[in-house]
C-alpha cells in the first residue's frame, strides 16, 4: 500500500512538517513553513519528498521512475 503522507525536514532549520504528498506529479519545489527557504531535490533524487522526507514519493514507493 502506497503511503501518501511524508515529513519534510528542512536542512537549513530543521523544521518538520508533514505533507500529503501528489500522487501525478513530481513536486520538485518546496517552501519550508519554517526559514521561507525554497528546498530543490538533491542531486539524483526526483523530488523534495524523495530528498528531504521520511516517506519517498508514490512512484519510488511503487518501484516506478519519476
Amino acid at each position: 500500500m502506497t503511503e501518501l503522507r511524508s515529513t519534510i525536514t528542512c536542512p537549513e532549520c530543521g523544521h518538520q512538517e508533514t505533507e500529503t504528498m501528489p500522487t501525478d506529479a513530481c513536486q520538485y519545489f518546496y517552501d519550508c513553513k519554517g526559514c521561507g527557504a525554497v528546498l530543490k531535490p538533491i542531486k539524483g533524487d526526483c523530488c523534495v519528498y524523495c530528498s528531504y522526507g521520511d516517506v519517498p514519493c508514490p512512484p519510488i514507493q511503487e518501484g516506478d521512475c519519476c
